[in-house]
């Protein structure tokens, strides 16, 4: 997926909600996304019961998703209408972490996204393509840096407001 070469509502704050109320839902954690040329691949953990009484809680196991374009369009449809029904939708862990980093990718607008997480924390690494050439760069989330961006959202959005997230070289 190309986000800024498609259509015009796509933008990475959009595209990553619908991916984190996704994995949400489907229970991942520890998540690594990867930006493909139709979609993105995101690899993480699921933890699933074993159904017998043991002394572990579940099975962990390791699963591979491949969400292109038509899904993540889904997904975000979806998740439209879910927030425009009637019903209080609260966003659930992902959809408002990967909403703050996908709002920061739209301030810098990379050619390519490649990022990990670890125990909450969050490394990306972008691609930044101009007139001199490509580079990469780096760049940290640590638990607290996300949660407080995901508390600033809703004042600035209130105030009308875009919010201005300062870049944080990793």
């Amino acid at each position: 997926m190309r986000i800024y070469e498609g259509s015009p509502r796509q933008d990475f704050e959009e595209v990553f909600r619908s991916i984190g109320s996704h994995l949400d839902a489907v229970g991942m954690r520890e998540i690594l996304l990867l930006e493909v040329e139709d979609g993105f691949i995101v690899q993480g953990l699921i933890v699933g019961s074993s159904g017998a009484w043991s002394e572990a809680v579940g099975q962990i196991s390791k699963q591979t998703l491949t969400l292109h374009d038509e899904e993540i369009s889904a997904f975000m449809d979806e998740g439209l209408a879910r927030r425009g029904a009637a019903t209080d939708h609260l966003p659930d862990h992902y959809e408002s972490a990967l909403r703050v980093i996908g709002r920061y990718l739209d301030d810098h607008r990379p050619r390519d996204v490649f990022f990990f997480e670890q125990d909450g924390a969050y490394v990306l690494r972008l691609l930044h393509a101009g007139q001199t050439g490509t580079r990469h760069e780096l760049i940290e989330f640590t638990r607290d840096d996300i949660t407080d961006m995901v508390a600033r959202g809703p004042v600035l959005r209130d105030a009308g407001a875009q919010p201005h997230l300062e870049s944080k070289p990793g």
